[in-house]
């Protein structure tokens, strides 16, 4: 049974197997798959105590294609090999045509053909290293090595389904520019809009204005490029799909400081040209954000929506994640969770080499999303208690017997919850460096029964609006889920009842209250 999104219960869900699947996983770095030797002794050693059940790993066109037309995919079968070996599914990044904006990964053989595999031009005529989506002939290339990617992974992996989403291309967008000014470009531009992405777009289909100028005003440049590069990426996804069926989503760069398109890449998949990306490449489950900036649960609401589940192949691995994935599963039902480099967090930290600052400060990056001290002990008891849960959130997501909350920003001090019998006060612990902040979920298992589970918060119960009376503590219980079955600890009706919390370390308790 081939991987699959399915509606359950009116949510995107990826079923695996015929069960539904929480990919509760970690990209590893991008060269560290080129070699399976490396993978075996400085990657997948690391990631046996993190609790994850998958791994995001690229495959490299210049890797598959090293000569033109003849296919190797022995590194690719070794990779599902060890990641079979390893009890782990695959998520598998095509490196294609575009990575970060660039042509980095393009075979040897198309780098140095520039004059027939074009690249993009900037206005002043400087050329970018990025192949034009204009280049219809580097598109079908590319389209034709995906498309035999697809078809070695149905030959060799349909059965077991190792293999359970791609992710096609990475980052997609211009750099330094906002529109590609070849001549192919330009005469496009020139063009009037296509008359099928109109109809979408615009709620006023009478008009005869339906130049990219007319329509998108200072954003023509950007909404063009989008809709170029969303084609060519759903001629590629087409392709390989037409020979197995995986689930294929593709990652975006933020928009973000300065906010002016080629600051970030231009005409990739940012919220605001969604609509031209949906239309254009309907082929796509999900456009999935790469978080690498401090307000990581403010992404999170913007790219979760009807029609665009929430994939999270790229975040920040510093302690707070930890926080940010309960709140991806109990908010957003997210498919997938996955801080970068996973394989660092085992790792000493003298022996890594973080990113130096000036990258980090031109890519816009938060430098403490790279700061690991204890995240990997966080993250790990993260994974297995969402595992541990996982019975309970397939039953009450969508309801509104599952809430949940995390700390947005410093100034967010906590959160106040509607229940059908008590409102829930949270409070957010103060914030701490190397720590992670308030956030988890509330689930009604009765009207006067909940399961809190999170990590550096506190409860207080509240009766209803109108109602006189207090509410008091039945029964405080310290656990854990075995199973779907809650299995009580210590009870905790002493002192320890005085105040309802979860400490720094993500746990659950049971709580049931009373009126009187």
């Amino acid at each position: 049974m081939i991987p699959e999104i399915r509606k359950d219960n009116g949510i995107d869900t990826l079923y695996v197997h015929g069960q539904p699947f929480f990919a509760l996983a970690g990209e590893i770095h991008n060269s560290s798959a080129s070699d399976l030797e490396y993978m075996e002794k400085q990657v997948l050693p690391y990631l046996k105590d993190l609790n994850m059940n998958s791994v995001i790993v690229p495959v490299y066109w210049e890797k598959v294609e090293e000569q033109e037309g003849k296919f190797d995919f022995s590194l690719v079968r070794g990779i599902i090999d060890q990641a079979r070996d390893n009890g782990m599914k695959l998520i598998l990044l095509w490196f294609g045509l575009w990575k970060n904006a660039e042509s980095m990964y393009v075979p040897g053989w198309m780098k140095k053909d520039t004059e027939k595999y074009f690249r993009v031009k900037k206005v002043n005529g400087e050329l970018v290293n990025t192949i034009s989506p204009f280049c219809d002939e580097a598109v079908q290339k590319d389209a034709r090595a995906f498309k035999e990617l697809m078809k070695f992974l149905r030959n060799y992996d349909e059965e077991e389904s190792t293999v359970i989403t791609m992710q096609v291309e990475n980052e997609i967008g211009l750099l330094g520019t906002a529109c590609d000014y070849s001549d192919a470009a330009k005469a496009a531009f020139e063009k009037s809009i296509p008359d099928a992405l109109f109809e979408k777009l615009s709620e006023d289909d009478t008009s005869e204005k339906r130049t990219w100028r007319d329509v998108f005003k200072r954003d023509a440049e950007e909404a063009f490029m989008a809709y170029h590069f969303a084609k060519a990426v759903e001629v590629i996804t087409a392709s390989g799909r037409e020979e197995y069926p995986l689930p294929c989503y593709a990652n975006a760069w933020l928009k973000q400081y300065p906010w002016y398109a080629g600051s970030y890449p231009s005409g990739g998949p940012v919220t605001q040209m969604h609509k031209i990306w949906k239309a254009a490449a309907p082929s796509l489950f999900a456009l999935a954000p790469d978080i690498y900036v401090s307000y990581v649960p403010d992404v999170m609401d913007e790219y979760h929506y009807e029609g665009n589940p929430l994939f999270i192949p790229e975040v920040r691995k510093d302690a707070v994640t930890a926080s940010y994935c309960l709140y991806a599963f109990g908010k957003h039902n997210a498919i997938c969770y996955s801080p970068f480099g996973i394989e660092e967090l085992a790792m000493d930290p003298e022996l890594i080499n973080s990113p130096p600052m000036e990258v980090m400060i031109a890519l816009n990056i938060d430098p403490t999303a790279f700061d690991i001290a204890g995240s990997k002990n966080y993250l790990a008891r993260t994974y297995k208690l969402i595992e541990e849960l996982k019975p309970l959130i397939i039953k009450y997501r969508g309801s509104d017997k599952l809430q949940s909350f995390v700390q947005h920003r410093d100034t967010d001090f906590g959160s106040y919850l509607a229940f059908k019998e008590y409102n829930i006060h949270v409070s957010y612990a103060h914030r701490e460096r190397l720590k992670p902040v308030g956030g988890g979920m509330i689930f009604e298992i009765e009207h006067d029964k909940f399961l809190l589970a999170g990590t550096n918060c506190s409860f207080r119960f509240h009766p209803l609006p109108g109602e006189n009376c207090t509410v008091g503590i039945l029964r405080y219980e310290e656990g854990r889920f075995d199973n779907g079955e809650w299995k009580c600890g210590r009870i905790l009706n002493g002192d320890e009842a005085m105040t309802i919390s979860l400490g720094a370390m993500p746990e659950c308790k049971l709580i049931e209250v009373y009126k009187y």
